[in-house]
């Protein structure tokens, strides 16, 4: 049995039924499939057929998932990755993915898996292993990246 809710199936329905390009957006941490409606509507818009699935066990409203935020708590990254796979799995054309914040990692994880065409990850989350640049790396490169002149110079 799919753990994929039914409205989802219903939206990879009329999805699959347009013909038109998919578009999977994928929300960060502690946002829900609303937060990607408007983004939506612009790229039906355009002529894709975007599609706003959960993460496993998403609250349908703000006012639910406040009242149980502990449904959104206790999945690993592999857990939601892989119900997006089998969100994308169920669509009939590749679809380009956009995600934010971990969602953006998400989506980062998809397109490695082979499951998107495009995909773009907006402010992305890091994964493990990236450490942030110190601060020193950052002073030190700024005396060349101040330069004008440094602009056009070509290394030889």
């Amino acid at each position: 049995m799919s753990d994929i809710p039914q409205h989802t199936l219903d939206d990879i329905e009329q999805v699959n039924a347009s013909g038109l390009t998919p578009v999977v957006f994928i929300h960060g941490l502690w946002l829900l499939p609303s937060s990607w409606d408007r983004w939506a509507e612009v790229f039906q818009a355009a002529g894709y057929a975007p599609i706003t699935p959960g993460w496993p066990d998403d609250p349908e409203t703000v006012a639910e998932a406040n009242a149980h935020p502990e449904v959104m708590a206790g999945k690993t990254v592999g857990q939601v990755a892989d119900h997006y796979a089998e969100i994308i799995g169920k669509l009939d054309k590749q679809p380009a993915i956009v995600g934010h914040s971990f969602g953006g990692l998400l989506a980062e994880i998809l397109a490695g898996r082979g499951l998107s065409n495009a995909t773009v990850a907006i402010d992305a989350a890091p994964f493990q292993g990236v450490l942030p640049l110190p601060i020193s790396t950052l002073r030190s490169a700024g005396a060349v990246l101040k330069n004008p002149a440094n602009y056009q110079r070509r290394s030889r």
